[in-house]
């Protein structure tokens, strides 16, 4: 199914929240009494990681749920530091987005090739659960950022909440470009291609294989080289 959304103009640069950001304060209390037991930790939003060459070289766009208390929350890098990012870079890798390097932390030389990987909530939530107010509050960063990349082709959302957030960001009502593992959708004008979060639970639970995981890749490799 292919949808359009109304015409947004183009951003420059991606749009990050302060490391302060005052927005939602639930996840600021939650923040700060993180700040108290773990001064060392990064422990704020956390901001897209993009490739060194910068937005214009972004044609895949992974969109994640929020940083993980142990992982992003702590390091300061997207699904860095937890079981998740063990199954996304590798995945990545495979199929020729990152190089390789992962060490799960943000000092471990690893780089993205032509791709760029964003949460729909930048703070950490309490339980991994953020709330529809916090998700929507957060889309202001999220929206911008989809529109900071100019050559922007393909969008990996990984859960329902990021590929919901996703949708409402491009102005695409839910019911058009329905979320499933595997489900593609052309919306906006970009290829859409939904899977389930690579989580712990996921994998552990057998709701998500690494081959259901790679599979979503390969697609978006394919969708990649297709002219479009």
């Amino acid at each position: 199914m292919t949808v359009r959304a109304d015409a947004a103009a183009p951003a420059a640069l991606p749009v990050e929240p302060d490391r302060d950001c005052p927005l939602c304060p639930r996840l600021v209390d939650f923040r700060e009494s993180w700040r108290t037991k773990e001064p060392a930790w990064h422990n704020a939003p956390v901001q897209s990681f993009l490739p060194a060459e910068g937005p214009d070289a972004v044609r895949l766009l992974i969109a994640g749920l929020a940083p993980g208390l142990r992982g992003a929350n702590r390091t300061g890098r997207p699904f860095t530091g937890d079981y998740a990012g063990d199954l996304l870079y590798a995945t990545l890798h495979k199929f020729g987005f990152a190089n390789g390097r992962f060490d799960a932390r943000p000092d471990d030389g690893l780089a993205l090739y032509g791709t760029a990987i964003v949460n729909s909530v930048r703070c950490v939530p309490p339980e991994n659960k953020p709330t529809p107010a916090e998700i929507n509050t957060c889309r202001q960063f999220l929206a911008p950022n989809i529109r900071a990349f100019a050559n922007l082709q393909v969008i990996v959302t990984l859960g329902r909440i990021a590929h919901d957030s996703t949708l409402r960001a491009l102005g695409v009502r839910l019911k058009d470009a329905a979320f499933g593992h595997g489900a593609e959708h052309e919306v906006a004008g970009f290829s859409l291609i939904a899977s389930y979060h690579c989580s712990r639970y996921n994998t552990n639970t057998g709701v998500l294989t690494t081959a259901m995981f790679e599979a979503v890749f390969a697609r978006a490799a394919e969708r990649l080289q297709t002219p479009r």
